[in-house]
C-alpha cells in the first residue's frame, strides 16, 4: 500500500477516537442506582401472593379449609 494511504487512514483512525473521549468527556455521567430495599420487595411480594390466594379462593367457589 501507499505510505500516505496507510498515514491518512491511520490520522483518521486517531480523529475518530480522539473525537469519542472529548464525547464521552463532555457527556453527562448516569445516575448510580441504589441497592434494592430488600424490606420493601419483600413485602410487596407478600401481598401480592396473598391477593393472589384470595382472588383464586373467590373464583374457585367454596372450598373446604
Amino acid at each position: 500500500m501507499d505510505k500516505k494511504k496507510i498515514a491518512a487512514a491511520i490520522g483518521g483512525v486517531m480523529q475518530y477516537l480522539k473525537t469519542e473521549e472529548e464525547a464521552r468527556a463532555c457527556a453527562p455521567q448516569a445516575p448510580q442506582h441504589e441497592k434494592p430495599n430488600l424490606w420493601g420487595l419483600s413485602g410487596r411480594q407478600a401481598s401480592m401472593q396473598m391477593r393472589n390466594l384470595m382472588q383464586m379462593r373467590a373464583f374457585a367457589g367454596r372450598t373446604k379449609l
